[in-house]
């Protein structure tokens, strides 16, 4: 059985969403020593922009007179649609960025659709962990209710058009301890906390157990 886990973070050294994925993988690998676990990381290693437009007009082209850089492209998102599909569970981390998803991640998710063609049931029933995490707090209301583009549209693609066997971790108020007029919401924030890493735990047991 086999992980792929893909981070998405900007910040590598202080992510965290890394720290909730690094915890769900050790629970994971815990309860499947010595079975592989297959990394992507978009923050540091990322897709070059242009390849999902030379991989989509590919497809509109004949073989025979694809550039060598619409041919790369297919065959880069070939790559990265094999890495899900060959994966036995598969945990993403992915941030909200300016209130939506960052073109990074979203570039990934086009080229993954383009080297799928239909990706109609691409994870079907396949276990998906999902670990979000915000800086502020977007839940009912508070003044961010509804800014979160991201969340919906992830729940979206992963456990509707990709049919996953989807959990999601979310954490709010990552801010909370380091943001001037965010002081009041320390309290909660450490409990948001808290309960992103248990689910975190709970969850990797869980797919290791799928």
């Amino acid at each position: 059985m086999s992980l792929f886990r893909l981070d998405a973070s900007i910040l590598p050294g202080t992510s965290t969403s890394a720290e909730l994925a690094d915890l769900l993988e050790a629970e994971w690998s815990a309860a499947r020593p010595g079975e592989p676990v297959v990394r992507r990381h978009l923050g540091t290693d990322p897709l070059p922009a242009e390849a999902w437009t030379l991989a989509t007009t590919a497809g509109f082209t004949p073989e025979g007179e694809r550039t060598p850089a619409q041919r790369d492209a297919l065959a880069l998102a070939a790559d990265l649609m094999a890495e899900l599909t060959d994966a036995d569970a598969v945990l993403l981390a992915v941030p909200l960025y300016n209130f939506g998803v960052s073109q990074h991640f979203k570039t990934w998710i086009d080229l993954v659709g383009a080297g799928a063609g239909d990706a109609t049931g691409l994870l079907k029933d396949k276990p998906t962990a999902l670990v979000t995490v915000r800086g502020g707090g977007y839940g009912p209301g508070t003044p961010r209710e509804g800014w979160d583009h991201s969340t919906p549209y992830l729940r979206r693609i992963l456990g509707d058009y990709w049919q996953a066997d989807l959990t999601v971790i979310e954490r709010e108020l990552t801010l909370a301890a380091t943001t001037p007029g965010m002081e009041s919401l320390k309290d909660l924030a450490a409990q948001r906390h808290t309960e992103a890493r248990h689910a975190a735990r709970h969850t990797g047991s869980t797919l290791a157990s799928k």
